[in-house]
């Protein structure tokens, strides 16, 4: 054993055959076992390698090197390696060896493991000295193999899994045994290692498995190395096959033009008894004779235990309708599931606004949130995308092959007239229609000014008496006054009806003026996508649509009955009216009445009472009459006036009787109806006889006829 430590020590060193070897000895201690060159050495393809048993993958050990000649000049020095790291530096100890302390990286996959020592030169002149020693890092790996099922079928491949005390040192294959009763390979999934068997004949069958390890252990007292574990054996009953399931990557497919002619590029599970480049069919059922629904050609086995094919499809199938049957001469060898559905394809779109129902109409509003439903075939597995529009989760949202409903939000902001529907990023051929907002907005956006400041039109109810000359009734507008932040109405479409009629209420004209369009104002977010020739600008003057009588030019109580209304043609919802009556009132009225006062008492100055009731008199007076306050075109039952009267002028006597004229001023009390035409006021006052030269007082009814 010296003899042969001596010889692989000479070899290893990079010297001259003259020259000693830099270590004597060299020590390896894991824990409390320590290993030599002297002891614990192993021939591998003709070098020696200093074996040692670890247990963990990143082992600690301690060296100690004894070397062949002590320099206390030029010490010994340990290259770095990726194996292993330096935890202490080369200390000599005494003048006997050195001591350092190293960790080991990955034992079981590390190759070709060596610790290289160096010597630099010292003054005597000799040369560097370096020696190698390999490293042969050994384990004690056991496997074992307890399955709980011993029941397998022909054909079909089952799993079980293996323990070991060091799992990385077992080898693994990605290949099968060939031609066993049962063929097996041994994974490493997930860290776990694992036994697969596929059986191959029927009846008690056993199965032997020679597993080999990474790393190589010693045999026959330390002197032989050896990569196979004891066989693990273990017996099964194998029973005839039964349909195994192959998973499909795809589980959608399209049945076009290229799916029926060209195929479509699947990967299939490896079913251990495909011949590649050969067709199997695919039907609905296991027994023979069933319809077809695709073919299945194989191409290519993968390096994940699944094969390559091309998938031609014939008919339309659904998971939930039955299994796929692969069969091969019309006996089925596998079952299979997945959909195959008829292109994507859109037969109608319909829209749903807040509170409304469902409309073929696709025309939305800026801000607003609508539901809409894709009516067709083979929706469920399109992917629909709304342009610039946002989808909104909805727990009400419907998916299925023949319908689905998305809840979109348009952006106030949008600056688009089409929102296109996509489908994959391709158009459908359907899209939304972007309408402003046409809802009809209460009329407080309206002001009249008829001689005062302007006042909002739908503050104005009832008719309005107006006592001074109406010189012009204009309306105004406030843009402003329609969009706001949170609600959008959009173009207001108003009519104007316009009458004027006099005291009596007869009409003088009418003109209705159609169209006016108010649009919003700069405040509003849609502002820019407004305007249009037919907004209106500027003011609208009653006047400028007057043609025969001026607001100036009417009469006293006359009456201006103006309309506004929003257009009806041009919403979907019922719109506002607003209605003004603009009356001219007045406070007094003057005018010249002819009665017949009868039976009027008189007394004269200077005489102490009444003369006797006189006849029938002639009076002529300029009045004023006084209208209610509160009443439109109402006089109250009193009047004022002065004129003449011609007492007893119908006395056809010789001697006149006590005919006279005389200047008068007269209150009268006049009954209130109105469509009385002969009336009989009571007239007090006093005047002047013009004949007899004397003042008097009278007092008495009169006789009035309305013409």
């Amino acid at each position: 054993m010296a003899a042969f430590l001596c010889l692989s020590l000479s070899a290893r060193a990079q010297l001259a055959p003259s020259t000693p070897p830099l270590l004597r000895e060299l020590t390896l201690r894991t824990d409390t076992v320590r290993y030599s060159l002297s002891r614990n050495t192993i021939a591998v393809q003709g070098e020696p390698n200093l074996y040692f048993y670890y247990r963990q993958d990143d082992e600690t050990a301690e060296l100690q090197l004894f070397p062949t000649q002590w320099q206390s000049k030029a010490p010994l020095r340990l290259r770095r390696s990726a194996d292993f790291v330096l935890l202490d530096s080369i200390t000599a100890v005494g003048t006997q060896y050195y001591r350092t302390k190293i960790r080991f990286k990955d034992l079981p996959a590390a190759r070709f493991l060596q610790l290289t020592f160096t010597q630099a030169n010292d003054s005597a002149g000799r040369p560097a000295l370096v020696q190698t020693v390999n490293l042969l890092p050994v384990t004690r790996t056991t496997l074992e193999f307890k399955p709980n099922d011993t029941e397998l079928f022909v054909g079909e491949e089952k799993v079980f899994d293996l323990s070991s005390n060091t799992p990385k040192n077992i080898r693994v294959s990605s290949e099968w045994t060939k031609g066993q009763d049962i063929d097996y390979r041994i994974v490493q999934e997930k860290g776990q290692l694992r036994l697969r068997v596929v059986p191959n004949a029927l009846g008690t069958r056993l199965l032997t498995v020679r597993p080999q390890t990474e790393r190589p252990f010693l045999t026959d007292n330390n002197r032989r190395l050896t990569y196979a574990l004891a066989p693990l054996r273990q017996e099964f009953t194998v029973k005839a096959s039964r349909l195994r399931f192959l998973s499909v990557d795809k589980k959608e497919i399209t049945m076009d033009d290229v799916s029926r002619r060209k195929g479509v590029e699947i990967i299939l599970d490896n079913g251990r008894t495909f011949d590649l480049k050969r067709t199997y069919r695919i039907e609905d059922q296991e027994e023979a004779g069933g319809a077809l629904m695709a073919e299945l050609f194989t191409r290519q086995y993968l390096t994940n235990d699944r094969v390559l094919c091309w998938l031609r499809v014939y008919n339309t199938h659904r998971q939930a309708d039955s299994y796929l049957y692969i069969k091969e001469n019309d006996l089925p060898k596998y079952i299979t599931n997945f959909n195959i559905s008829p292109k994507t394809a859109i037969s109608s779109v319909q829209v749903r606004h807040r509170g409304g129902d469902w409309s073929s109409s696709l025309s939305v509003n800026p801000g607003e949130t609508v539901d809409v439903r894709l009516e067709g075939e083979s929706l469920q597995k399109a992917r629909f995308h709304f342009e610039d529009l946002a989808v909104i989760p909805s727990d009400s949202s419907v998916r299925t092959d023949a319908a689905v409903v998305y809840r979109v939000q348009v952006p106030l902001t949008i600056d688009k007239r089409r929102i296109t529907i996509f489908n994959a990023g391709q158009p459908t051929g359907y899209a939304l229609a972007v309408k402003e907002f046409q809802r009809p907005h209460p009329l407080d956006f309206v002001a009249v000014n008829f001689g005062e400041s302007p006042r909002v039109i739908n503050r104005l109810n009832g008719p309005v008496l107006y006592d001074r000359t109406i010189s012009d009734v204009v309306f105004s507008f406030n843009p402003n006054g329609i969009d706001t932040e949170s609600q959008l109405y959009g173009k207001q479409y108003l009519t104007f009806d316009i009458r004027t009629q006099n005291a009596k209420g007869e009409l003088i004209e009418m003109r209705t003026v159609e169209n006016v369009v108010v649009c919003p104002g700069d405040n509003s977010v849609r502002a820019a996508f407004y305007q249009d020739k037919q907004c209106q600008v500027g003011n609208i003057s009653l006047n400028n649509l007057l043609s025969s009588r001026k607001t100036y030019d009417l009469d006293d109580w006359s009456t201006i009955i103006i309309t506004v209304r929003h257009n009806q043609s041009q919403y979907q919802e019922a719109g506002f009216t607003q209605k003004l009556e603009l009356v001219l009132k007045r406070r007094l009225k003057f005018d010249i009445d002819v009665s017949f006062p009868g039976g009027l008492l008189t007394k004269y100055k200077g005489e102490s009472s009444y003369t006797s009731f006189g006849g029938i008199s002639l009076a002529m007076l300029g009045q004023l009459s006084f209208y209610h306050p509160e009443k439109i075109n109402r006089l109250r039952p009193y009047k004022v006036g002065a004129g003449f009267v011609a007492l007893n002028a119908f006395d056809l006597s010789k001697n006149g009787g006590n005919r006279d004229l005389g200047v008068v001023i007269l209150g009268s009390i006049y009954p209130t109806r109105r469509d009385a035409k002969l009336t009989f006021p009571l007239y007090l006052g006093g005047g002047y006889l013009l004949s007899a030269g004397r003042p008097f007082f009278l007092l008495g009814p009169g006789i009035g006829v309305r013409l």
